[in-house]
């Protein structure tokens, strides 16, 4: 357990405890000195994150200021000018318009820069308590304000939808977070261009703020202000003898005004002093001699913690301190206890290991916040290394001290990981059995396989820094080592990019087989490690989708020595190579007594009960179907003792006569995952992959931005395979497609900060792509998003998971841009268990760290590496891309 003591807050002793630090398990306590001042009745807003400091000034004395704020993630407007008017404000706007004339039969296209403006505009309706928000656009077209609101005391930096009553007519909510409002043409401005959105609202409400966003409904393009949301703060009228009329300034120090005011100026925190910024604009940087600047009322703290760097605010497990409650179940509240003598007050707080940082703003009243030039106060905590957790017990109290790890690696480490191997073996079969499934509860099952991952990314960590003499060089060195060593089968080592060798025309060159070994060079020097072929099987479809004869590999692809020399190619320049294996269904020879296609020919001769029973176009005597019915062939009964017999010897057969490594295994929704175990136990390959392929979740056509049932299905699947296969990641390419297509980068982040996919629950079995043969090349099933193809790649080529490449992709003008992001991947040896730090991920742009190496942006929006002690370099960058690597 950790602890973390908060005490008396003065502005000149906030600083991080010298004894703290980073390698050791538990955390110091950390001293903030607070302590009443009743004479100060000021009304000062200190908002988490996105909200700025305001303060209520005199009538008539309205100042308008925009600016960029620099310690928040949002344009902030800030206010105002006469008694009517509150503010207004314009902003410059470019957008690019096609032209199109037409000269005989050719038409040519023409792109022209046209500029006009955003005003935004606050009045006080007359001879009432109302006020008038005025957003409008002086460009035609079909424009839509995406906004929502910010509440006075809201933690993070989330949007809410607006109470209905301030919903102008024709909004539609866009899930629970915002509104979308179309703009009309102004009946005032003399013209047809001006588009406008008037927005009534109460300055006793709690709002605190408007963020806006303008959206082209056209094209459907995003127009912010530098690259962040447009922020208009609200003041809240209060009542009382506080000073009348209100001014919003973000920094401009509350030095300005007198009395109580002056006393408690605008608080800064640089490195590890807490300053103040005095009437003269002069800095107190902390010098104990300095007076101190004491804070009114009693304490409250407002806090949680973080489960890694992306800061989202979580409830910790208790217990917590006495005086504790939940706040909107986003974070916990703690009155601090009076200190001895009356000097100040303090808190003790006792957090679970493993976490990442400790969060709090601090609540001195109703209206009066403090926290850290707009962001929450960050304490972090320590990280979990593998040298700080050289001497947990682990497995039955089997424990390794890290010097053992070193100088022991025969003993201590084999002993160490097969402890981790067999945990986790436990917890696996625990997992995947019958009766699991129907007790554990999904929070149950998600928390042990986190702790399967936690285990498997250890012993695999323990082996690659361990084991020098294994490095991968020396493996390639002879035939006999070529096989990594391989905690079990078919998960290969972590380091993989797999390149799917072919599309969906490929079988009609009749000599595919010969034109890829032409090319095995070729991708070895790209940095493909495995390749996929396609099906090699006689087949009654040309693209070998529709098996009949297992035994016979002559295909349209080529025949089966052609196919023999393609694959011993493709060893010879050290790449692995897939079979992608049809195992779901079978066409059949000829007809039974009724007509109907179901008995077999061939090596594999069954009759009618290999054919499952629940699929009435082929009227098998098998079993029902332990999956989805694929109703263009029979589907095979995996149920039955001798059908699965005779695939695994014919699974074995082409390892051993071919020389497959492993398996890409065709719609295996069609049946259980188990038998996928049998047949990867038997055939030992070295990865293997299953195509689990169903719809993500939709609300009346909009994909939903939760989509654990989706990946929770295919971790299912995974899990029934005993996790000895991995899955494509269908979950994320779905939410590559809404994030890329829609300009909504904030759904590649769950409500965890996790990735959304199945990479971010199960990584090392995630196999992530953006295009295949059935989504993209002729047949366009589900076509990644024109353009933003690298977008895609930057993205899986840069995270964990193991990425493929589609064929059409790397033989096209994408080469160059896909090649230089593999090279950046090797190169920082980035593999499936890779750590991924989730640091921005909001409606135009999202950026990632992945494994404190490589850092990693797509999207319009604008994003650097965070500055500190860690040096970023640029790597390579492309339309809507960047990749930085630690220097």
């Amino acid at each position: 357990m950790s602890s973390v003591s908060i005490g008396s807050l003065q502005h000149h002793s906030l600083r991080e405890n010298p004894k703290y630090s980073p390698k050791s398990k538990a955390f110091k306590p950390c001293s903030l000195n607070c302590s009443p001042r009743t004479q100060t009745q000021a009304k000062l807003f200190f908002h988490s994150r996105r909200f700025c400091n305001f303060f209520r000034a005199p009538k008539h004395s309205h100042v308008v200021v925009v600016k960029a704020a620099s310690t928040t993630e949002t344009a902030v407007v800030q206010t105002s000018e006469s008694a009517d008017l509150l503010f207004k404000e314009t902003f410059p706007l470019k957008r690019t318009d096609t032209s199109v004339k037409r000269e005989g039969n050719e038409v040519h296209k023409k792109l022209k820069i046209v500029e006009g403006k955003i005003f935004v505009r606050l009045d006080q309706v007359k001879n009432s308590q109302i006020w008038q928000l005025t957003v409008g656009c002086n460009l035609p077209g079909e424009w839509i304000l995406h906004w929502g609101v910010s509440y006075v005391g809201d933690v993070g930096s989330e949007w809410d939808q607006p109470p209905t009553q301030m919903r102008p007519p024709g909004s539609i909510p866009i899930k629970d977070y915002a509104i979308e409002t179309p703009m009309k043409k102004s009946s005032s401005s003399g013209g047809d261009g001006f588009h406008e959105v008037k927005i009534d609202l109460s300055p006793n409400s709690a709002i605190a703020a408007i963020n806006f966003v303008l959206k082209d409904g056209e094209t459907g393009a995003w127009y912010q202000h530098r690259g962040r949301d447009f922020k208009v703060p609200l003041v809240d009228y209060v009542q009382g003898d506080e000073p009348d009329g209100n001014i919003a300034g973000e920094k401009r120090g509350f030095g300005i005004w007198p009395g109580a005011f002056g006393q408690l100026s605008s608080w800064i925190l640089k490195g590890e002093v807490l300053t103040t910024t005095g009437p003269d604009g002069s800095t107190n940087s902390g010098d104990p001699k300095q007076e101190k600047t004491d804070l009114p009322g009693d304490v409250v703290i407002h806090w949680g913690v973080c489960l890694d760097g992306a800061k989202k605010w979580e409830i910790p497990s208790a217990p917590y301190p006495p005086e504790t409650i939940a706040f909107k179940d986003k974070a916990l509240r703690t009155r601090l206890q009076p200190k001895e003598g009356g000097d100040g007050c303090w808190g003790s707080f006792t957090v679970e290991e493993g976490l990442e940082g400790f969060l709090f703003v601090l609540k001195l009243n109703e209206k009066t916040w403090l926290n850290c030039m707009g962001n929450d106060f960050y304490i972090p905590l320590s990280s979990s290394t593998l040298s700080a957790r050289s001497t947990q017990t682990l497995s039955g109290g089997t424990q390794i001290p890290e010097k053992n790890a070193k100088e022991n690696q025969e003993g201590s480490i084999s002993t160490y990981t097969s402890g981790i191997i067999n945990e986790i073996r436990n917890l696996v079969g625990d997992i995947s059995s019958e009766k699991s499934q129907k007790t554990k509860s999904k929070e149950v099952q998600e928390s042990i396989l986190r702790e399967i991952e936690k285990l498997a990314a250890e012993a695999y960590s323990i082996f690659r820094s361990s084991v020098p003499t294994f490095t991968e060089e020396a493996v390639l060195e002879s035939e006999e080592q070529k096989v990594p060593v391989k905690i079990c089968p078919g998960t290969g080592t972590g380091f993989e990019i797999l390149c799917q060798g072919f599309n969906w025309e490929s079988h009609k060159s009749g000599r595919w087989f010969m034109e890829l070994k032409e090319k095995a060079a070729e991708l070895s020097s790209i940095g493909f490690t495995v390749i996929w072929l396609p099906p090699p099987t006689e087949s009654i479809s040309p693209e070998g989708y529709m098996p009949r004869d297992l035994y016979n590999l002559n295909s349209r692809y080529g025949n089966i020595d052609q196919l023999k020399e393609v694959v011993k190619k493709f060893h010879e320049v050290g790449i692995k190579v897939l079979g992608d294996a049809v195992l779901n269904h079978r066409c059949a020879h000829s007809k039974n007594q009724n007509g109907v296609w179901n008995i077999f020919g061939g090596r594999l001769n069954w009759d009618d009960r290999a054919v499952v029973a629940d699929d009435p176009h082929f009227q098998g005597r098998g079993n029902k179907s332990s999956g989805d019915n694929f109703h263009a062939a029979p589907n095979i009964d995996h149920s039955q003792e001798f059908v699965r017999k005779d695939l695994k010897e014919w699974l074995c057969w082409l390892r051993k006569e071919i020389g497959y490594d492993g398996w890409r295994l065709d719609f295996v929704r069609g049946f259980w995952g188990g038998y996928v175990k049998d047949y990867i136990d038997a055939s030992e390959p070295l990865f293997a992959v299953g195509e689990y392929w169903d719809s993500l979740s939709y609300t009346y056509g909009e994909m939903d931005h939760n989509q654990d049932a989706h990946r929770q299905r295919i971790v299912d699947w995974i899990n029934a395979t005993n996790g000895t296969a991995g899955a494509f990641d269908v979950t994320t390419k779905g939410i590559l497609h809404a994030a890329l297509e829609r300009c909504e980068y904030w759904r590649l982040s769950d409500s965890k900060g996790k990735p959304p996919g199945v990479v971010g629950w199960w990584p090392s079995r995630a196999v992530t792509f953006i295009e295949n043969h059935d989504t993209g090349s002729t047949q366009g099933h589900w076509r990644f998003p024109g353009g933003k193809e690298m977008q895609g790649y930057a993205y899986i080529l840069t995270h964990p998971g193991t990425p493929t490449v589609f064929y059409d992709h790397i033989f096209s003008h994408y080469r160059p841009e896909i090649e230089a992001l593999i090279s950046i991947r090797n190169r920082n040896k980035i593999h499936c268990r890779s750590i991924v730090k989730i640091t921005k991920a909001e409606r135009d742009v999202y950026a990632a760290i992945v494994d404190e190496k490589v850092a990693v942006k797509i999207g319009p929006g604008h994003y650097e590496p965070p500055s500190g002690q860690q040096k970023w370099s640029s790597a390579y960058e492309g339309k809507d891309f960047k990749v930085w690597e630690s220097s």
